[in-house]
């Protein structure tokens, strides 16, 4: 006969756990995603948990990873590297926090090899082979930095701490985005063009 132990544990597993985890943070924000919070949701307690993740550092990575587009779906067809920063940061702004959990997840290392690898491959007939990863980091870079400035103004105005339109901020944050990336890429990519391209 199984013992409360493992009748507890059997009771979630790692998906039902990182789903549970994005449902909250969708639903209220990146400081409500608590173990304590996430086992009351999942009607266990916070030990069992413990069993699927080591601690809420890898529940977010692997939040991250539902937030973060496997590389295909960034490449898509047009396989150039703005559009797949483009999609990048839809995917981030689709999710309440989601710029945040990811921003921070890649700031540790352990998360957003997708993205890193789609900008890479979007990357490669501009940029010689050396140069690709440190240019797809300083895209990758931009891409959570703007997200990330939109989603913490966004929370500033629905609390009250920030004054301002959140549909004119929108707008604003496109455009910069916008302009930001067109400088960032048409700059790496002159300075990073493979020899084999000048004249």
């Amino acid at each position: 006969m199984p013992s409360e132990r493992n009748s507890r544990v059997s009771r979630v597993d790692r998906d039902a756990i990182v789903a549970t985890a994005l449902r909250i943070l969708d639903d209220f924000g990146l400081a409500d995603v608590s173990m304590r919070r996430l086992a009351s949701e999942l009607g266990v307690q916070p030990s069992a948990l413990y069993w699927h993740v080591s601690n809420k550092q890898e529940l977010l990575a692997a939040v991250a990873d539902q937030i973060v587009p496997p590389a295909p779906v960034l490449l898509g067809e047009d396989l150039s590297a703005a559009s797949v920063a483009r999609r990048l940061r839809s995917a981030l702004l689709t999710h309440r926090d989601g710029a945040e959990v990811v921003l921070s997840t890649y700031a540790l290392s352990l998360g957003t090899s997708p993205a890193a690898a789609a900008l890479q491959a979007a990357l490669r007939p501009a940029v010689a082979a050396e140069l690709r990863p440190t240019v797809a980091a300083a895209v990758l870079q931009f891409v959570l930095g703007n997200a990330s400035v939109l989603q913490q103004r966004l929370t500033a105005v629905r609390f009250g701490a920030l004054s301002g339109d959140e549909q004119v901020m929108t707008a604003a944050s496109d455009a910069e985005f916008r302009v930001g990336l067109d400088a960032l890429l048409a700059g790496v990519t002159r300075r990073a063009d493979p020899p084999t391209a000048r004249s």
